[in-house]
């Protein structure tokens, strides 16, 4: 390890983060070039081969220079007089990013495939401050961003070369529990089927409409079409919905093994190390007193198999902003690792004391609007256009009011709100049941709401604010409401705990 690290002072990225930029570079071009790229592809043969090649020399020579002018210039270092992190960068318009050292709540160690092959890593600091990455290096050793991490992440203020060397074994971390392969298949085949679809629907349709433009078929429609007509309708459904269930489920498994594979969770000091992923690796440093909401997400399937997925959600000064996508995940946990993480997290294990429910009113207004209204509207645009026959409208309107009143049902039956003195627990879904848990000393802001009808049944909603996110319970008891909203203000007042 260099003896002579001194933070103070600027220091550029590895000189292999040439190489990352290079490739990051080109890969944002090809991405967003890849609809022409596929047309000359499939016109190669009579493209003109010279303006052809000479173009894509010339794009990769541009970003050659670029990157190599964007290492140049990118420099980073600790002001320690002001307790800032500064970071500048910028060829032609020159950026200079300042991180309050006490901010910094988050410090990332990733390393993608091509940073894995030249040996470097990306870090990524991130604040309460914003609902994005605030900073990120690109290119740096592995042993300069462990020292660099643990120094941003407790705020220290004066850091000799002595400490420089002790740190990797004062801040040794200690094994605490690793997701095997067996719970990453079992998460990967029961959870994400929204997202998966989303993602199938998506990458086929951009495809299809590109070759559409080129007037190019790859499918046969007419000999599909034939083949499915030569079958019973239930045989041609259930191949059709088979198809997609099987490719939605393979997509899902790829994902959840790709993103979370060998995931590993370690304590180091009072910080907790997340490390995870096959081809991108990913290495998250985060403090457990900044945890403002915990979300545990569980289903029939899962909770069949004992797996589980824990979602973290930090401080964002922005609440507004507070996305899914932004929270940790930890995937595929048993009953017993999802115990020993919330005990790591909250300092013991959640109890969910007393319970309140909602008004069978909550279950009305929502068959209406969720199942009524979308009845209504199929059976107007049918009556005016006829897409369907009606004998047709009536078979997928039952189906579809069948299983909307499943889900519905489920969905208000599984929606509670439970309140002890250490957590407020909010549980609620149809299929995926979410368990989030808050601590009412991390409160923030606390709204309550009842309509002018809502009064003469006495219900309301209350939505608590915290810096991570919201939660909200409807259709309640107006007065238990009240009484609750009064207790948690007095704990907010007089608890002695900090947040941040």
């Amino acid at each position: 390890m260099n003896k002579s690290i001194d933070f103070s002072q600027p220091q550029r990225q590895s000189l292999p983060g040439i190489l990352v930029m290079f490739a990051n570079s080109l890969q944002k071009t090809v991405r967003a070039l890849w609809p022409m790229l596929l047309i000359w592809l499939v016109k190669f043969d009579s493209l003109n081969k010279f303006v052809f090649f000479g173009s894509v020399a010339g794009v990769v020579v541009l970003i050659g220079i670029i990157s190599y002018l964007q290492y140049l210039f990118f420099t980073f270092h600790i002001d320690e007089e002001n307790a800032e992190f500064v970071i500048q960068k910028g060829v032609l318009n020159k950026t200079r990013i300042t991180i309050q050292l006490h901010k910094i709540q988050q410090v990332n160690i990733n390393q993608s495939l091509i940073q894995r092959l030249v040996g470097v890593h990306k870090l990524e600091i991130d604040t309460a401050g914003s609902d994005k990455k605030e900073a990120s290096i690109s290119a740096i050793s592995h042993s300069l961003a462990t020292i660099l991490k643990e120094r941003l992440i407790n705020h220290s203020q004066l850091e000799t070369t002595e400490n420089e060397e002790k740190i990797i074994e004062e801040v040794t971390p200690i094994s605490f529990i690793k997701i095997g392969l067996p719970s990453l298949i079992k998460i990967g085949f029961t959870s994400n089927y929204i997202k998966s679809f989303a993602l199938i629907f998506l990458f086929f349709s951009t495809i299809i409409e590109n070759l559409q433009q080129l007037n190019t078929e790859v499918i046969d429609e007419d000999k599909v079409t034939k083949y499915l007509d030569t079958l019973p309708i239930i045989t041609s459904v259930l191949i059709v919905i088979g198809f997609f269930i099987g490719l939605i489920l393979v997509v899902n498994l790829f994902r959840t093994i790709l993103k979370y594979f060998d995931f590993t969770i370690q304590k180091s000091k009072q910080s907790i190390i997340l490390s995870y992923g096959l081809i991108s690796t990913k290495n998250t440093l985060l403090n457990p007193n900044k945890v403002q909401k915990i979300k545990v997400t569980q289903n029939y399937f899962q909770k069949k198999l004992d797996v589980t997925t824990i979602g973290i959600h930090q401080a964002s000064s922005d609440v507004e902003k507070v996305k899914e996508k932004d929270q940790i995940e930890v995937p595929g946990c048993t009953e017993n690792e999802r115990d020993a993480i919330l005990k790591l997290l909250l300092g013991q294990l959640p109890q969910k004391g007393t319970m309140f429910l909602p008004n069978w009113r909550k279950l009305a207004v929502n068959t209406f609007f969720l199942l009524v209204v979308p009845i209504l509207i199929t059976l107007f645009l049918n009556y005016q256009t006829e897409f369907v026959t009606w004998n047709d409208w009536l078979i997928y309107t039952s189906f579809f009011s069948i299983f909307a009143l499943i889900m519905l049902w489920f969905s208000f039956k599984n929606y509670r709100l439970f309140v002890s003195n250490d957590f407020i627990i909010k549980q609620n879904g149809a299929w995926d049941i979410d368990t989030t848990i808050i601590e009412p000393y991390k409160i923030q802001a606390i709204e309550t709401q009842q309509f002018f009808w809502q009064k003469a049944t006495n219900i309301g909603s209350v939505t608590l604010s915290t810096a991570g996110g919201t939660v909200s319970f409807t259709t309640g008891n107006y007065s238990e409401i009240k009484q609750l909203v009064n207790y948690w203000l007095y704990e907010v007042e007089t608890w002695e705990k900090n947040w941040m």
